[in-house]
């Protein structure tokens, strides 16, 4: 099944949105593309989630513009803006079994029963529930519910679906399967997707474009690549993954524990001791002291990179120039 490749492209203009003396969001500019899968990311209190609420219709924008296809839909109330949405707590209802559930976005619509029939069995199959339209959402597991939720939100092809943070009541495994099914999910609709979340992982595993956002602002835009490879600020690079500081010639530079090379002693740029080592399967995580730059955090592939060194232990450390990227001050 496609989406409405036609349609689905978004741009904010000058959003603001103000509690009293609070700007939860403070004039943002961003073109969202037709098709793409694009993040927020940031801390609680970032406007990550009062910006899709905005986008959504939910909650009025103090100020400026918001354009579906190149058309205000600023003062359109959000019934009339024929988005999807799947929330963290699915809102199903309870006494609808799940082909009811999935039919409903369609029912309210009034279209024609055979219709409906057609495009519930549709759906089911493409989020991979054929065998249990007759079940109660009680009687699935947490993931199979987010599905459904996922069937009901794109059931009616909405041009753009928003998801605020969808997989959050997930425990972690199941987590990580439904993010590779949502993401083969939007590949196939080819609906915009804009996602929110907090979870550095879900934005770099599944966005084609990550914002990461900061006090109502936004930080930095780019793909997951751009983001951890050349991060401009101290905030993107310590959010979006870990990150050393390192200063030199009166300028800030990020380093990435990865990129870090662990050396006998004597040999590399600098030197250091270590203080701690933790385990994390494939990867060794060090802690090291070293006299010029303070406490770095090294990643050693736990495979290839030889015995694990006990705390106290002496090494050298090393890095290839472009690893070190300069920040804004």
């Amino acid at each position: 099944m496609a989406g409405n490749a036609a349609s689905g492209g978004l741009t904010l203009r000058g959003l603001v949105k103000r509690y009293g003396a609070v700007e939860a969001v403070a004039g943002i500019d961003l073109e969202i593309k037709r098709g793409e899968f694009l993040t927020l990311l940031g801390p609680s209190g970032s406007g990550k989630t009062t910006l899709l609420m905005m986008i959504a219709g939910f909650q009025e924008a103090t100020a400026g513009e918001i354009l579906l296809d190149g058309h205000s839909i600023t003062q359109t109330p959000a019934e009339k803006r024929n988005f999807g949405m799947v929330f963290q707590g699915y809102a199903l209802f309870p006494h609808l079994t799940v082909r009811d559930n999935v039919a409903y976005s369609l029912s309210v619509r009034r279209r024609p029963k055979p219709e409906i029939a057609a495009r519930v069995a549709e759906m089911l199959e493409l989020v991979q529930l054929q065998g249990m339209a007759d079940r109660l959402p009680a009687q699935l597991s947490g993931g199979q519910q987010q599905r459904v939720a996922l069937a009901r939100a794109l059931a009616f092809a909405p041009p753009v679906l928003l998801l605020d943070e969808p997989l959050g009541a997930l425990d972690r495994k199941l987590r990580v399967e439904v993010q590779e099914q949502l993401k083969d999910l939007h590949r196939r609709v080819g609906t915009t997707f804009v996602y929110v979340t907090h979870d550095q992982e879900e934005a770099l595993s599944m966005s084609d474009r990550v914002v990461i956002m900061r006090d109502g602002r936004i930080e930095q835009v780019g793909t997951p690549e751009e983001l951890y490879t050349k991060p401009r600020t101290e905030f993107a690079a310590s959010f979006l993954g870990k990150s050393n500081f390192l200063h030199r010639d009166g300028r800030r530079f990020s380093i990435r524990p990865e990129r870090i090379d662990l050396l006998a002693k004597g040999k590399g740029r600098t030197k250091g001791t270590v203080l701690a080592l933790s385990y994390f399967g494939p990867l060794l995580k060090y802690q090291i002291q070293t006299p010029d730059h303070g406490v770095l955090e090294v990643d050693v592939d736990a495979w290839r990179g030889g015995p694990a060194l006990a705390p106290g232990a002496e090494v050298g450390l090393d890095w290839k120039d472009d690893a070190a990227v300069p920040l804004e001050q």
